[in-house]
């Protein structure tokens, strides 16, 4: 059997409760493990950290940043507004060093929702931190808890559209937040109905997208096939290549 590429999922960090426990916990959504399996790759919860860096990244093929709380406005040169979560900065910490690192070696990497906002914060962008403010409407989270679907526009001759073609209907959606200031070296990929921007990408990386809705809540498996296949390529060539 083919070995199947090992992809590192980002976990949350905070408390969770089960049976008469309350305790601190590194846990994800099993739609991002049940993804990446169903499309043949092997998930590993990455919790957050800043240490051993290299190490993480030289058993990994493959990348995907979750999802989750608001990044710190300090990280991005904002004060913080009232409808921003409370800062976490042990996770805006971790994740940025291994978003970073993970570029520089070119590790194949699929960045969703808090991904695609740390990914453009990395190279010097901004954020909206509060999108019914710019937009002047709630559809991208109606409501905390559910998703919202709307359409998106996908820009032709990128990586995104070469996956997904020039729209994706019915994207799952829940964000409050969304993208300001491009960052350097980013290319934008994706556009909601109002003109919001849902997709990024760096051109120079092998696999680098940014997508601010959550693929891992859709039947639509493309993205996902797209990283765990190019995250095979990548290991077999790391793996005749040891210094790489």
């Amino acid at each position: 059997m083919a070995r199947r590429p090992l992809i590192g999922i980002t976990s949350y960090a905070q408390p969770a409760r089960w049976g008469s426990w309350e305790l601190a916990a590194a846990l994800v959504p099993m739609s991002y493990v049940e993804s990446v399996r169903r499309v043949g790759g092997r998930p590993l919860l990455v919790p957050p950290s800043d240490e051993g860096i290299d190490e993480t990244l030289d058993a990994l093929d493959g990348l995907v940043f979750s999802g989750g709380i608001d990044i710190d406005p300090a990280v991005y040169g904002q004060d913080r507004q009232e409808t921003t979560d409370p800062a976490q900065p042990h996770r805006d910490g971790g994740e940025l060093a291994l978003l970073a690192r993970a570029l520089e070696r070119d590790v194949p990497t699929l960045a969703i929702c808090r991904g695609i906002q740390l990914l453009n914060v990395l190279r010097g962008g901004d954020l909206v931190q509060h999108l019914p403010d710019a937009v002047g409407h709630t559809g991208h989270r109606a409501q905390l808890g559910a998703f919202t679907k709307h359409t998106v526009a996908v820009k032709a001759g990128t990586r995104l559209a070469a996956i997904l073609g020039p729209s994706h209907d019915a994207v799952q959606s829940s964000h409050h937040q969304g993208v300001g200031r491009v960052g350097e070296g980013l290319v934008e990929s994706a556009w909601a109905e109002d003109g919001s921007l849902e997709g990024l990408e760096d051109p120079t990386r092998r696999f680098a997208i940014g997508v601010l809705w959550h693929p891992e809540a859709e039947d639509d498996k493309r993205l996902f096939e797209a990283l765990v296949a190019e995250a095979r390529l990548y290991g077999e060539a790391r793996r005749a290549s040891p210094s790489q």
